[in-house]
């Protein structure tokens, strides 16, 4: 038997966050969190091969948006 709280549900474990960037993959729906707020959402385009950097295809029309993961974003999926 597992301890309570041990195991997430679909839900929770799906909108999880994302530590490792290099794990997302192209057309991957996230949204890119700072300070508990929403700033951005869309479809991954690229990661670099370091994983510290994403660029982001915005869910409405707007260009597409580059984020650090040194400038404290975090990314979960949608």
């Amino acid at each position: 038997m597992k301890a309570r709280g041990a195991v997430l549900s679909r839900r929770h474990a799906h909108s999880a966050t994302v530590s490792d960037w290099k794990s997302l993959q192209v057309g991957d729906r996230v949204e890119i969190m700072k300070h508990a707020h929403v700033v951005a959402a869309g479809e991954v385009e690229e990661v670099s091969q370091s994983g510290n950097v994403l660029w982001l295809v915005p869910a409405g029309p707007a260009e597409k948006q580059l984020f650090l993961k040194s400038d404290g974003v975090q990314v979960r999926r949608s």
